[in-house]
Formats: structure tokens, sequence, C-alpha cells
């Protein structure tokens, strides 16, 4: 009996669990994470047919990620979460009991937070969608790919909001437009209308839907309403659709390089990334006395205790606490 899988089984096993990803609508790179899992389990038991591996089998491979791998917690959750779907969803096979492995540590971390003036550094050290891009997050606390996933329909102009659709969690919520950015998204936004113009003329202009969308509404993707803000600068083939030429959104990795440099160049010696623009827009937001449960709603936190870490790095000095070297002493 053959215990291992052969090449093709290993081509159809994958096709098959990108199939099942798709037809639950998971997005493309949740969809791209879970087949890399999947393939590093296989190969951590020597491409071992599934069928033959048990509880024990997934429950070594996740405490050798937390101690070989010294992966995080939820790098972890995530391999845990693909094996699973491949188990449940491809495989059709209830499984017993997966929690008998080592738990990968979860270290409390203190988030990293501009300050005023150094966030207005770094956005000044930028230009173009990577300066427009980093102005959204510090100035409605998005993520960087739910900046550049926004439809030209999810930016309400008249009533200064932005909606993001299908969040962290497959949650919608609503976050403030900036005053400040009307007049640059108002030329983004023609921007995106001459190019989606010329695309129709050439016989494109059908962006990525997905796909209940796609079937409910056929001719959506055609419409200016539907097309990304941020819109790639080139047309190439949709992955999910071989041979469907689509224009994409704006590179992330393009936007987290020039954050990264431009961080650099403002002299800058933190840590910082693109997503410290989003923690710092929560802490000054509470700085300036907001509610945390506005925050909370503006960030899309599920728990009002995970916006609160932001409590921990507001005001001046651990805690708002003044040092005993900075009282005068008393007479």
């Amino acid at each position: 009996m053959e215990t291992t899988l052969t090449p093709e089984n290993r081509t159809a096993l994958g096709k098959k669990l990108r199939d099942e990803l798709r037809v639950r609508h998971y997005a493309y790179r949740t969809e791209q994470a879970y087949v890399d899992w999947v393939k590093r389990f296989l190969v951590f038991h020597e491409w071992r047919k599934p069928s033959l591996i048990n509880e024990d089998g997934i429950n070594a491979y996740l405490s050798y990620l937390a101690t070989e791998g010294q992966v995080s917690v939820s790098t972890q959750t995530q391999a845990l979460s693909a094996i699973l779907f491949l188990f449940r969803h491809v495989l059709q096979r209830d499984l017993d009991y997966v929690n008998g492995f080592k738990r990968a540590n979860k270290p409390r971390k203190i988030p990293v937070v501009f300050s005023q003036v150094e966030a207005a550094a770094v956005i000044n050290a930028l230009s173009g969608t990577s300066q427009l891009a980093a102005q959204l997050m510090y100035g409605a606390g998005l993520r960087v790919m739910e900046v550049l996933r926004l439809r030209v329909k999810d930016v309400e102009f008249d009533y200064r909001q932005i909606i993001v659709r299908d969040g962290k969690g497959a949650k919608d919520r609503v976050t403030v437009l900036p005053d400040a950015l009307l007049e640059p998204m108002q030329v983004q936004l023609n921007q995106v209308k001459l190019l989606h113009g010329r695309d129709l003329e050439d016989g494109f202009g059908d962006v990525w839907l997905p796909n209940v969308l796609a079937k409910k509404y056929p001719n959506a993707g055609c419409e200016l309403a539907w097309q990304y803000f941020f819109p790639s600068a080139k047309l190439c083939e949709d992955p999910r659709e071989s041979g469907k030429i689509r224009r994409h959104h704006f590179n992330e990795k393009t936007v987290q390089r020039a954050v990264k440099k431009a961080v650099q160049a403002a002299g800058i010696n933190k840590h910082a990334s693109c997503h410290t623009f989003r923690h710092s827009f929560a802490t000054h937001l509470l700085e300036r006395g907001a509610d945390i449960r506005t925050v909370q709603e503006l960030l899309g936190h599920a728990d009002v205790r995970t916006t609160m870490i932001y409590t921990h790095v507001m005001k001046k000095g651990a805690r708002g606490v003044v040092s005993p070297l900075d009282v005068a002493p008393s007479s």
C-alpha cells in the first residue's frame, strides 16, 4: 500500500484545497497562506498521506513550530487553522482532539507609537500614493491593506467618512475621512476616473469582485464605483481566474518599503512600520480625550481590552508618571 503522496496527488490535493477556500470566499492572501501551511505540514511528515496522519501528528507539528520554529502565537494559530481546514473541508474528516501541543509564547508588547511631530516628519518624507496611504493610516486608523483595498464607493466625501469593507475578522466598520485629505482624495479619485476610462476604451476595466457579488451583479466589475481607489499602475493576469486581465490594487510592499525609508530619512530611531501610524492614530485620539469605546469602534476592535493597550503609551512618560528627578525639592 502506498503511504506517501505522489507528485500528481500533491497537485490534486492543492487544487482541491484552493477550490474549497474559494467556495467559502476566503481572501486570496489567506488562500496563499493556507496552501503554504498545508505544504509545510505535509513536508514535516515527509509527504505522508493526510489520511494516515492522526491528531498526534498534528500536535507534533504544532509543537515543533513553537519549540524549533520559535513562531509567534498568531503564526501558530494560523497554521492550526489551515490544517483544520484541510481535514474538515477537503478530507471531510472529523478530528477528535487537537489541543495537546506546546503553545507558542505570547509576549506582552507595548505598541510603537510616533509622536505627532514624528508622524508629520515621516509623512513629509513620502510622496505620491505612499504618502496618501500613510496619511489615511494615521488620519483614519486604517491598516495598510484596508487602505489599498478601498473601492471608490467606500469613500464618502459628503459624510466625511470611509467604510472599511470586510476588515479583520470579516467585519465592516466606519471611520473618519480627515478634512485635510478631502482635496488629495478628490484628486486621486479623478485620476482613477481617467485610468478606468482608458481601460474601458482598451477593452479592460473589469475589476475583481468576491464570487457572490460577481454572480449577483455580473456587470458591476466594470463600474467606476467598484474600482480600487488606489489602483496598480499595470494590468496583470488575475491569479484566481486564469487568462483574465485586470487592474489590481497598489502593491502593499511598495508602501511598506517607502515608509521604512521615510522613517530612516526622518532620523527616527524606532522599530516603526506602516502599522505604527494606526497605533499613533489611536494613541493621539485618546490623548486628546476621545472616548475609548469610540476609538474601539473606529479601529474595529472586537474587545475594548485590545484598545486599552494604547493607554500604556499615551501622555508623557510611562503611564503619565512624573519622574522624581523632574520634581523640584521642597524648601
